[in-house]
This record gives structure tokens, sequence and C-alpha cells, in this order.
């Protein structure tokens, strides 16, 4: 497989959707297709595609990543507020044989207590977050990376 043939799945999680609407003080004023549109462009700079995915519904988020062996060689995932407790989406991921980093626009550590908690992150090869956009890009980069994809 060539490079150019590597392809990546990013998932953006519930009410990510609104992104440019809602709480710009903590998710800025970028909106959810502007956002994929800076994804697909790095993308395109790192010889590699990518299909962005949002989804409010848990299992839509799932059977994505079911479907993902295949077709993709990794997955960067935002599951904003599923983060905190979906123990089927970290099941989803531990059990699919792909390697995938955790990515959060802002710093979850640095917001609310409960948010401090990942139960995604012991099945992730890392997480990046609080860095806005490039959470996403960092990801998209490192799983672009030779090692991770052959």
């Amino acid at each position: 497989m060539a490079v150019g043939d590597i392809k990546f799945l990013v998932l953006h999680g519930p009410n990510l959707n609104l992104l440019g609407t809602r709480e710009k003080e903590i998710y800025g004023s970028i909106t959810l297709d502007e956002l994929n549109q800076i994804i697909y462009d790095e993308a395109k700079r790192l010889k590699v595609s990518v299909d962005c995915f949002q989804s409010n519904s848990e299992g839509d988020i799932i059977n994505a990543i079911h479907n993902a062996p295949g077709q993709y060689r990794g997955i960067v995932i935002n599951p904003a507020s599923l983060t905190h407790y979906s123990v089927a989406l970290r099941d989803a991921l531990s059990s699919v044989d792909l390697p995938a980093i955790e990515v959060h626009l802002s710093n979850i550590y640095a917001r609310e207590e409960f948010r401090h908690h990942s139960v995604i992150a012991p099945v992730v090869l890392g997480q990046i977050s609080g860095l806005g956009k490039y959470s996403y890009l960092l990801a998209l980069g490192a799983l672009a990376a030779e090692g991770y994809w052959r």
C-alpha cells in the first residue's frame, strides 16, 4: 500500500456539531465544517486521506469504529462527553486492531473535576487536549508517522 493510500478515520462526538456557536470561550469560534476542512488539508499535506464523521449518538460512533478495520489505518477520536463514562465506546476502541488517539479541543484537566477522568485514555495510544484544532492535527501527524501504520 502506497503512503497516499493510507486512510484515517476522524470521529467527533456529541455536541461538536455546535462548534462555532457553543461556548466560544471554551471551544473557540471555528465551526465543525471549518475544522474538518483544516483536517482534510493537513491530511493532504501528510499525503494521507481522512474521513470525518460526527454524531450525537453513541451507537453511531461505535458502529463507525466497528466498521473501521479494513478501511482505515487508525482513528483520531474526540469522544466529547462520552470520554468520561462510555465503557461501550472504550470497549469498541479496544475491540478493533487499530491505533487510536484521543483528542480534545479544550484542556479537560483545567475544567470541571468530572472532566478530569477519561475511560478512553487507557485503550488509545495517547491523548492530546487543550490545543484547539492542533489537537487533531498533532494526532493525525502522529498516526501518519510510518511506525503506526506499517
